[in-house]
């Protein structure tokens, strides 16, 4: 499996080369060759039917819900198979606040991993989450917050103390580009249940078949539980993921003063743990995280701080029971001004 974190690295060290600024916004900076497309297409996976008891009658009652049916709770996939095609696939899934547009390209215009792939020649499958962006039908009633916090997601996210951007950031800069960013979050639809995710992401694997995932800080714990359900995730790739999965009696906890919030694993059944050990796992870790002794000032990076080591922790258990876990911290890799959003 090597041929997927090859190519990560390299994207991760392309896209932080230059420090991109400015409000010149275009569709297309990446002045690359053509990128040629052999075929192309969505599909939905999972989900629920909800049905009404009753009979539909179209003449007198066709708004009438009796008889009628919701469809909701699935997964949206757009995938993509580019020319030539290596024969691997790779899933994207997005994090908090977020869809699949994220891995299409950067808030400034330029590629993003999505085609960088493709031109590598995976086959890429961008999903949207049960109850975000195009799969944003819930089973459930729900109201869609409201609440002005761009400015803490930009706290969270690693950008900086805004306005300003930490000083050795490679992340976009320019009022028109934040805009941009901004405008790419995503509400849910809906609380996220991670049951019902996980279930839809499942189904994903099933129809759209064996693949390597990466997820994004919160799918990470759906890419886990993914990985753990079915064989056809063949590799995991986590960017920042939010929380591991370790066996039950053996999470460790992790004392971190002054977090944004807590930070913890979760425990599944040893037999259930032990399926991570079939595959290989990498994990990435951006910037301006303190050292684990350190507390810094922003509630923010101590969160990420403690997240790390609780992903040294998780490493650790997997290779201990054979498995095969890499850690990559990419400043000490060489590869430094990655926000939260490194791609």
């Amino acid at each position: 499996m090597k041929r997927i974190f090859i190519p990560l690295t390299v994207i991760l060290a392309i896209g932080c080369a230059t420090q991109h600024q400015g409000d010149t916004y275009t569709s297309d900076k990446s002045k690359s060759a053509v990128l040629a497309i052999k075929g192309q297409g969505f599909f939905t996976a999972g989900g629920t039917v909800l049905k009404t008891d009753g009979t539909f009658d179209p003449i007198k009652g066709q708004y009438n819900p009796a008889g009628q049916t919701l469809h909701a709770d699935y997964t949206n996939i757009f995938y993509q198979v580019p020319q030539p095609y290596n024969h691997h696939r790779v899933y994207f899934l997005h994090g908090f606040g977020q869809s699949r547009v994220g891995w299409m390209n950067t808030p400034d215009g330029r590629e993003g991993f999505a085609p960088m792939f493709l031109r590598k020649g995976y086959a890429t499958y961008l999903i949207d989450q049960p109850r975000r962006g195009a799969a944003g039908q819930p089973s459930v009633e729900a109201t869609v917050a409201t609440s002005t916090l761009d400015q803490a997601w930009f706290t969270q996210f690693r950008m900086g103390y805004y306005p300003k951007f930490f000083s050795n950031s490679k992340f976009p800069q320019g009022e028109e580009t934040l805009h941009q960013f901004f405008q790419q979050m995503t509400p849910n639809i809906g609380e996220f249940d991670i049951p019902k995710v996980t279930e839809a992401l499942v189904a994903t694997f099933e129809k759209g078949g064996d693949g390597i995932f990466i997820t994004h800080s919160q799918g990470g714990i759906i890419g886990w539980n993914v990985a753990m359900q079915t064989p056809k995730v063949t590799a995991v790739v986590a960017i920042e993921p939010g929380t591991f999965p370790f066996p039950e009696g053996e999470v460790p906890t992790i004392t971190k003063e002054n977090t944004s919030f807590p930070v913890g694993g979760f425990g599944v059944p040893k037999e259930q743990f032990l399926t991570l050990t079939k595959r290989p796992i990498v994990i990435y870790f951006g910037d301006n995280i303190p050292d684990f002794d350190k507390t810094a000032e922003l509630p923010a990076q101590n969160f990420w701080s403690g997240v790390r080591e609780l992903a040294y922790k998780f490493a650790e258990v997997i290779n201990t029971n054979g498995g095969d876990c890499k850690v990559i911290d990419l400043p000490k890799a060489g590869i430094s001004g990655n926000t939260h959003f490194m791609f």
